[in-house]
């Protein structure tokens, strides 16, 4: 029975698959049978549109206007090729269309593929003559209309050129007469257009339409224009000539150095261009005139800038050539002071050439800042250059002597502290004696029962230090450097020197401060009078520290904060 069960399970899970098999391909075939059926029914369609009422419709106007020979030839033209679609073109895609219908319902999809791919191309191509054909045909029907139109506008235009002119006429004195002779030309070729229009002339009256925009456009452009370069041509541009000139003049005979301007020059240029950008406006051609005057005229206005820099510069040269020498006369006398005296400053202070180098260098530049300072002169005498060159020259002429006097003033900086150094180790020597002396009466202040070791090992050292700083004073040449090791050292021993005898005193009296106040709890504490006793042995050795600790110690078991009022009590 199991195995049976099997069997059938099996027979039917085979058909069940056999089934879905076949209802799968019978969906793809019946979707891809309704895709080429969409492809189809769409090519046809594209078919049937190309030839449309609206060339026959077309055709028919064409047919009423025409009243030429010209005309004649492009219908009849027109004609043909419209017979040539409908009777030959159409035709062959009917039939390449029924090629496919075969295909189809043979079911042969990999020639139907190629004939629909070829299809389409054919459609498009019978299309597109179909649409030239269309488009060339509205030229004429659509021309009437679509001229009319533009004529009307054109016409407003020129009404509004003639009105601007006709109120401003004294602007347009220089080109009154092309002027009036162009609006003569447009008014023929309004009155030739209604002549080509009248004979449905189409191919005649585009060539009119365009002529006449390009003429109106034209006008616009002069009457918008020819006053602006009228009145820079014949009045700002020559004014500011005439202006530049003068002061030109005037200031080459105060004694300015003009030459590189070129002025002569760039004012025949200047007439040169002027005389072409009139000769042109005379045939109406404005094209970049006015961009033209705009540049000369910012070329004269730079001119204004040019003389305003000259003259500052003038100024800023007058206010130099005086300063600059002074200034480098005082630096050269001040230097060559130094410079006499290096030898003598060389073995004083025990300086190498290296430290002493820097017055060779300023002796070096302060000879080439003259130098130059001189041909700078030779130059403004001869009047070989402009004031802006001669003045920036004098500017850097006057920062180069401004650095050098910054270098001779670190120089004579440098010696002068070196004699203040010396000056200044002799004085520090009085106060390191006064503080030493100091040292000694703090601890002769106090009655120590001895004074500690270490109080004259320190004062020893400090002696020594003295004494080389004072045989360092009297060496010559002296060595700043070395001296002031010396004096450094005596300093610090000697405060060393200070501050241990003012310790040691301090320490005594408070270590004889505390005994003393601890003698009140000897008979409460043995151990506090054992301590005690240890104490004033330490005490009377020269050992304050240690005293001063035992005795605090032991108070302070019996009276804490003992420390505190001892302290006070010393103070006080």
């Amino acid at each position: 029975m199991g195995q049976t069960m099997y069997i059938l399970a099996g027979i039917t899970y085979y058909i069940v698959s056999i089934i879905i098999i076949v209802l799968v391909l019978n969906f793809i075939n019946n979707k891809e049978k309704k895709k080429y059926q969409n492809e189809i029914a769409g090519l046809e369609r594209d078919k049937n549109l190309i030839i449309s009422s609206s060339i026959l419709s077309e055709l028919n106007k064409v047919e009423a206007l025409i009243n030429n020979d010209k005309l004649q030839e492009a219908y009849e033209d027109w004609q043909c090729r419209f017979k040539e679609i409908k009777e030959v073109e159409l035709p062959k895609l009917t039939d390449a269309l029924l090629d496919i219908e075969e295909c189809f319902n043979e079911k042969d999809y990999k020639t139907l593929n190629d004939k629909i791919a070829k299809a389409e191309l054919e459609i498009f191509y019978v299309k597109s003559k179909a649409n030239t054909l269309l488009d060339e045909i509205k030229e004429i029907t659509l021309s009437e209309e679509r001229n009319r139109e533009t004529i009307t506008k054109l016409k407003s235009r020129y009404r509004e050129i003639i009105s601007k002119y006709n109120n401003n006429k004294n602007d347009f004195k220089e080109v009154c007469a092309p002027l009036e002779l162009q609006f003569e030309n447009v008014d023929k070729l309004f009155a030739a257009f209604e002549v080509a229009m009248d004979s449905n002339s189409y191919e005649e009256v585009g060539k009119i339409v365009k002529g006449i925009d390009d003429l109106v456009g034209n006008l616009e452009i002069i009457i918008d224009e020819a006053p602006t370069i009228i009145l820079m041509g014949r009045n700002l541009i020559p004014n500011k000539m005439r202006d530049v000139k003068n002061i030109f003049e005037r200031m080459t005979a105060e004694g300015y150095n003009l030459d590189y301007l070129n002025l002569d020059y760039n004012i025949d240029e200047t007439d040169k261009k002027l005389q072409d950008i009139f000769a042109r406006l005379k045939v109406l051609n404005v094209e970049d005139s006015i961009l033209e005057l705009k540049v000369i005229l910012d070329y004269f206005d730079n001119i204004y800038n040019d003389f305003d820099k000259e003259k500052q510069a003038r100024k800023i040269f007058d206010e130099y050539i005086r300063k600059i020498l002074v200034k480098a006369n005082k630096l050269e006398k001040i230097n060559n002071g130094l410079y006499r005296k290096l030898d003598v400053i060389k073995y004083s202070f025990d300086l190498t050439d290296d430290d002493v180098k820097v017055i060779e260098v300023i002796k070096t530049e302060l000879i080439a800042i003259k130098k130059d300072y001189n041909e700078i002169v030779d130059a403004h005498r001869n009047k070989s250059f402009a004031y802006t060159r001669l003045g920036k020259e004098m500017e850097n002429l006057n920062v180069r002597l401004s650095k050098t006097e910054e270098k001779l003033d670190v120089a004579l900086k440098s010696l002068g502290n070196l004699e203040a150094e010396e000056q200044r180790a002799h004085e520090q020597l009085d106060e390191i004696k006064e503080i030493l002396e100091k040292a000694k009466k703090k601890i002769r202040s106090y009655k120590l029962p001895i004074i500690p070791n270490n109080y004259y090992v320190q004062l020893s050292e400090a002696n020594t230090a003295i004494k080389e700083m004072i045989k360092e004073l009297n060496m010559k040449p002296v060595s700043i450097k070395t001296l002031n090791i010396r004096v450094d050292t005596a300093r610090d021993l000697v405060l060393k020197v200070y501050n241990t005898s003012s310790e040691i005193v301090k320490t005594a009296a408070m270590v004889e401060v505390a005994i003393i106040y601890g003698n009140r709890y000897r008979p409460l504490n043995k151990n506090l009078d054992s301590e005690l006793n240890k104490a004033e042995e330490l005490f009377y050795q020269g050992e304050f520290k240690k005293a001063l600790e035992i005795t605090i110690k032991a108070i302070d078991v019996i009276e804490p904060g003992i420390k505190n009022k001892l302290l006070e009590s010393v103070k006080r």
